[in-house]
């Protein structure tokens, strides 16, 4: 007997057609015909593959391509480095990439770490010299090219790739729902952040991690999850959530063995920069353990209520202001409030009725940093993008969170420019309100994750899928025994030798 690969038995399940699926898809289908019919052609399954070109996964592919495309388009008055009139505000295009790559000295050969202290995780300093300096080598042979332009370029084409190859590795976790990948395919966050910094270096190798473990190879998941951690913090919180889930589900060896291989490959990667050159490699720490409030934070808006509500006279402060003066507390109270938050997280994923998927603790726990975080960046933005691909691919609140992006960048970058000319563009309440519409979308897509959690008949990735897609070992396998008997702890029993009422 022939037998099935587990790819092709994941195809050949019944597909998601969001026009069908999709409450807000749905209703806006009407404008060109209403939802897809049943005689319908659909382009994901397996037979239409062999005989059409654009099949849905080329079709999101494609998007991916435009809409890094037209990213580049948008940063392209500030690739020439020649930042004359504030453009790279009034433009809206600055990016760290080209910025630092002066100010690093990569531009006049220095190596990261070992001839300058860098602000990120190592493997993002590596990554910079990687690209930077082979720029810098032809500059010096071809004093007539912009070492600017090309640098960026050469960036702009590596991150882009990442970015390509995240949307390939959501539509290898969705085989049957490929339309989910066009939510992080069209973002805007993505046309408008794409390059701003270096994070698609993590998020590209974090997706990796999450295709390792989904296909039950929790020691390359670790590796990878280890080395994107080495890139910017976040994919190690991702860890939790995996050692979570596995204790619920008696695969803790698998869990333990995920969490080990990261550290060893976190380990090894800050190694040689840590021991060669201690003080350049723990910038990082420094500079994240003094920065004060950042805009658009929690905490900045606090400091924006204070200066409202404060009523003291001069010299006084409110508790945020207060916050900001001490430093070393604010570090400890978002630290606090972010384990706390991991804390309930945990909760719910050992009492919820169904164990959760991964993507939705992941999601939850990576929110949960940058609702806390004193420093909240807007290129973060995109740490958030496939994670919500993966946890609730519905179109409508996540087109709410997107709109409110678009907002916070553009008032950001009017406070960029304000703060530049000492010209206000528009009154700081602006940009406070662009920052809680922000944080309160973020706020509103945990709070649906939480109750497709607690309700998982509302999961729209379970109508697919009969468990979890992303869930490798976990994915169908029974919870341990003891999580029924913590879940269901017997009522307290009634209370005995009570006299019976009498009659009145």
């Amino acid at each position: 007997m022939s037998t099935q690969s587990t790819a092709d038995m994941d195809d050949a399940g019944p597909g998601d057609h969001p026009s069908r699926s999709d409450g807000l898809v749905r209703g806006a289908s009407e404008l060109i015909g209403g939802p897809l019919g049943d005689h319908a052609v659909a382009l994901d399954r397996p037979a239409d593959r062999e005989s059409r070109f654009w099949t849905a996964a080329r079709i999101v592919l494609a998007l991916a391509c435009l809409t890094l495309a037209l990213h580049w388009v948008q940063k392209s008055p500030c690739q020439d480095g020649a930042w004359q009139n504030n453009i790279q505000y009034t433009r809206m295009c600055y990016t760290d990439v080209l910025a630092l790559y002066y100010a690093e000295g990569l531009n006049e050969g220095k190596v990261p770490y070992r001839d300058h202290p860098v602000e990120y995780p190592v493997l993002t300093g590596y990554f910079m010299g990687a690209l930077g300096l082979p720029v810098h080598a032809l500059g010096v042979d071809n004093p007539e090219i912009n070492q600017g332009r090309w640098a960026y370029n050469a960036n702009a084409l590596v991150l882009s790739a990442l970015a390509v190859a995240t949307v390939a590795v959501i539509l290898a976790l969705r085989r049957r729902r490929p339309w989910d990948a066009a939510l992080f395919a069209l973002a805007p966050a993505l046309f408008l952040t794409a390059t701003v910094n270096w994070d698609l270096l993590a998020i590209g190798l974090a997706a990796f991690g999450f295709l390792a473990w989904a296909r039950s190879r929790p020691a390359l998941a670790g590796v990878l999850l280890g080395l994107a951690g080495a890139a910017k913090m976040w994919p190690l919180f991702v860890l939790g959530p995996i050692l979570v889930l596995a204790l619920r589900a008696n695969r803790i060896r698998a869990g333990l063995t995920a969490v080990g291989t990261a550290l060893v490959a976190l380990v090894a990667v800050n190694l040689p920069a840590a021991v060669a050159y201690r003080d350049n490699w723990d910038r990082f720490f420094e500079l994240n353990t003094t920065r004060p409030i950042d805009w658009g934070t929690l905490w900045y808006i606090g400091r924006y209520l204070d200066g409202k509500v404060n009523t003291g006279g001069p010299g006084s402060m409110g508790p945020f202001e207060w916050l900001n003066a001490n430093i070393p507390t604010l570090n400890w109270l978002s630290y606090a409030l972010f384990g706390l938050a991991c804390l309930g997280v945990a909760v719910l994923a050992l009492r919820a009725p169904k164990r959760p998927r991964l993507a939705q603790l992941a999601f939850l726990v990576v929110a949960a940093f940058l609702i806390f975080s004193k420093v909240w960046s807007q290129q973060f933005v995109l740490w958030l993008l496939p994670l919500v691909v993966l946890a609730r691919p519905k179109w409508g609140a996540f087109i709410a969170w997107q709109i409110a992006e678009i907002g916070y960048f553009a008032a950001f970058y009017g406070e960029l420019l304000g703060s530049a000319t000492s010209r206000p563009v528009f009154p700081e309440g602006v940009f406070v309100l662009a920052a809680t519409l922000r944080l309160g979308t973020v706020v509103l897509l945990c709070v649906l994750v939480v109750k497709e959690i607690l309700h998982p008949e509302r999961d729209a990735v379970r109508d697919t899928y009969a468990d979890d897609p992303d869930g490798g070992v976990l994915d169908g396998a029974p919870d341990a025994p003891w999580v029924d008997r913590w879940r269901r702890r017997p009522a307290p029993a009634e209370p005995t030798n009570v006299p019976a009422p009498t009659a009145a």
